[in-house]
């Protein structure tokens, strides 16, 4: 892992644990009740997403655009999109796949044209796509402080591009995307929660973390993945005031 992605990685746990405890803090700061509640919610952040299973960071943009029927809920759509790289390697693919690998890399080894300590490694270009809709609950009672919490609940699409560096793995990565990348929707579940530190009654910052589990290329990959995503950004508040 180069040193930017180090430090992108550990940003990103602080990051993930103060989504947590930022609205814990937060909330002694004050405990008059919210004046102003727009009836439209605008916005857009930025967006990080890790997925250790397959040692997988991406970075990118979030959007969110809401509607508020009542003070404590609301309801709306969000649209991620990132991008990032991840390395294939055999312990990441189905058993199966490992094991045709294997035979094919020992005739190879064996005739002397690759060393006995090749190691297939493939990276790969990944750009993910997330969409979600759905209600959030809101927790209102602090003047500069709105707490939500929602179910998240969507679909995600991804392509995946290997880009190999060596003929063998070249090959490999032929058999494994034939057409010279990989797509695939599949539908995603988890949670998400996190705090808006209002600035004024129209503007302010939200902090939000989501946790989802997706089943991408498990015809490829040995597993399905959990995924963590962070976002922050400012958000807006418009139209009718409905906390009158």
């Amino acid at each position: 892992m180069s040193e930017s992605s180090q430090c992108c990685h550990r940003l990103f746990k602080h990051l993930k644990l103060l989504s947590v405890l930022a609205p814990l803090g937060l909330a002694a700061t004050g405990n008059a009740q919210q004046s102003y509640v727009g009836r439209y919610d605008v916005y857009g952040g930025f967006a990080y997403f890790d997925s250790p299973d397959i040692h997988l960071n991406e970075r990118g943009f979030h959007l969110q655009l809401g509607y508020n029927p009542k003070t404590w809920l609301a309801t709306g759509f969000d649209y991620s999109v990132v991008t990032g790289t991840l390395t294939i390697t055999p312990d990441l693919l189905k058993p199966s796949l490992t094991a045709a690998i294997t035979a094919q890399l020992l005739p190879l080894i064996q005739a002397g044209v690759i060393p006995p300590t090749y190691s297939l490694s493939i990276p790969v270009a990944s750009t993910t796509h997330t969409f979600a809709a759905g209600p959030q609950l809101e927790y209102r009672h602090f003047q500069h402080l709105t707490i939500f919490l929602r179910p998240s609940i969507g679909a995600i699409y991804e392509i995946a591009t290997p880009h190999a560096t060596d003929p063998i793995a070249a090959g490999i990565a032929k058999q494994l995307a034939p057409s010279g990348s990989k797509s695939e929707w599949k539908p995603f579940y988890g949670l998400g929660w996190g705090a808006e530190v209002n600035l004024s009654e129209r503007v302010s910052v939200r902090m939000q973390a989501d946790f989802v589990h997706n089943s991408l290329f498990t015809d490829i990959l040995k597993t399905s993945r959990n995924t963590w995503r962070l976002s922050v950004g400012p958000a807006f508040h418009l139209g009718k005031n409905i906390a009158q």
